[in-house]
This record gives structure tokens, C-alpha cells and sequence, in this order.
């Protein structure tokens, strides 16, 4: 039975979205990891501070992973499903932009090659990295795409689609920025700032999410029009989305405030050990 359904599915995906490569996403994809790597080489002799390692195994990770998670989110099926047929694989490509692959960017990237990179423009970083104007710039922008004529827009212009995820993709490296700390000229916020910057941004998309959730007919008219993949209705389409966009965001955001707390209370725990060894001899 279970396999019968799947074959079914399988085919009615088939008939809404055919498979096809991506080619602008996979050359953004592959210009990411080229500079990324062409930059450590080139300019760790340069800036990299003596005396220590230009770059962990674990930051390199990270970033391949960031870069992973822009693919899949922006290619075949979830792009595309998102794109004719249904809202909610459109909010989890906007939560895998947004909430997903910036700090794992950020946090992959060496400090010394992201301040080389950004030395000229720094002085607007310090000013677009400042918590209340990141998380503003942010929600404002979550909001502002998520209005009907906006989404309208994105479905049926490919180029304010693109600049539309950009900007979702920039707002939110903005809006990591304080948490991460990626250089030393924009310090990361303190451990209990920071858990309650992230805490007050997992309230605000509880908004919209709400207007999704408790609506009693489609907010976004277009998607009527699309074919209803696996049967699901519009409405049930944006209720669901909205489920995504709460539970989903907030459990991204509540995983991060998870592993601030952790991550103090160890440091705590060595300077506390540290501090009892000096004194004992």
C-alpha cells in the first residue's frame, strides 16, 4: 500500500514539475566555493594571522554545507514545487535561505578573510550589523514578501523572484551577524543578549505565520490557480505553511538559543577550572 502510494506521488510529481538543473544556482553555487577557497590560499599568507591555524576542517565544513543547503533549498523539486504549486516548499526555501545557510556561512568563514573582503564597505557593515537595525531590516523584509501582491510577483517574474531571495538570503546575514560575531570589528553580542535576541526573534514571524494559519480562505489567490500536487487545497497549502514558518523557524532560532546557553555554560565551566588551578599552585 505504502508503495503504491509512493509510486502515485512520484508520478503526479512528474506531471506538475518536470526534473531540470538549476544552472544559475549551481554557478552562484560553484563562484561561492571557488572564491572561498581561492581566497584562503591567496590571502592567508597576507592576513591570516601568525602563529595561527588560516582555517579549521570544521569552518570548512560549515561552508560547504551553507552553499549546500542555497542548492537544495533553490533547485528541483523544492524550488519548483514552491514555484508551481505549493506555498509551503516556498516558506521552507525561504526559512533554508534565511534562517539555515547564513550562520553556517558566516561561522564557516575565517575572520581574517571575511574583514580582507569587507574592508572597504566596513563602516556600513558596523552600521547594518547593529542588532535593532539587523533584526528590523529582517522582519521588515520577511513581512513585506510575504504580502499577496509581493508573492504574485515573485510567481510570474523571474527576476524579482531572484531579487527577492537575495534580499531574503542578505537580511538574514544581517540578522546572524550579531550572533556569530564574525570579526573582531563587530563583536558578537554577550551570551544572555544574544539568547534574548534570538528568543525575540522567533516572536516576530509568529505574526504572519498567524495570518496564514487562522485565515478561513487562501491568502494568495494565484496558488488557486496552480495544480494541487498530492491533492492538497490552497488553503490547507497555507495553513500548512504557516506551520512551517512557526514551528520550523522557531525551532531553527530555539536550536541556536540552545547552543548559546550550552556553549557559555562550558566556558563558564573551563575559566572556573582554569581559575581553580592558578590558585592551587
Amino acid at each position: 500500500m505504502g508503495v503504491q502510494f509512493l509510486a502515485q506521488a512520484a508520478v503526479r510529481l512528474g506531471d506538475v514539475v518536470q526534473f531540470h538543473a538549476h544552472l544559475d544556482v549551481l554557478g552562484g553555487a560553484a563562484a561561492l566555493l571557488i572564491g572561498y577557497f581561492y581566497g584562503l590560499r591567496a590571502l592567508a599568507d597576507r592576513y591570516a594571522p601568525r602563529g595561527e591555524i588560516a582555517v579549521t576542517t570544521r569552518q570548512k565544513a560549515l561552508f560547504v554545507s551553507g552553499v549546500a543547503t542555497i542548492v537544495v533549498v533553490s533547485s528541483w523539486p523544492i524550488h519548483d514545487i514552491g514555484e508551481q504549486s505549493l506555498f509551503m516548499f516556498h516558506m521552507v526555501e525561504h526559512l533554508g535561505l534565511a534562517l539555515v545557510a547564513p550562520p553556517l556561512l558566516l561561522a564557516g568563514t575565517p575572520w581574517w578573510l571575511l574583514r580582507a573582503l569587507l574592508r572597504p564597505v566596513l563602516p556600513v557593515v558596523k552600521l547594518l550589523t547593529k542588532p535593532l537595525v539587523a533584526l528590523f531590516l529582517f522582519n521588515a523584509t520577511l513581512g513585506l514578501l510575504h504580502a499577496p501582491g509581493i508573492v504574485e510577483a515573485m510567481l510570474t517574474n523571474e527576476l524579482f523572484h531572484f531579487g527577492a531571495h537575495f534580499l531574503v538570503f542578505f537580511t538574514g546575514i544581517l540578522m546572524w551577524w550579531p550572533v556569530i560575531g564574525p570579526i573582531p570589528d563587530t563583536p558578537q553580542l554577550a551570551p544572555f543578549p544574544r539568547m534574548g535576541y534570538l528568543f525575540l526573534q522567533s516572536l516576530v514571524p509568529t505574526v504572519p505565520a498567524s495570518f496564514l494559519t487562522l485565515g478561513d480562505q487562501p491568502l494568495y489567490k494565484i496558488y488557486e490557480t496552480f495544480p494541487r500536487l498530492w491533492g492538497i487545497s490552497a488553503h490547507t497549502d497555507q495553513v500548512l505553511a504557516g506551520f512551517i514558518m512557526k514551528f520550523g523557524g522557531g525551532l531553527l532560532l530555539w536550536g541556536a538559543i540552545t547552543w548559546v546557553f550550552f556553549s557559555w555554560w562550558r566556558d563558564e565551566q573551563r575559566y572556573g577550572q582554569r581559575a581553580l588551578l592558578s590558585t592551587e599552585y
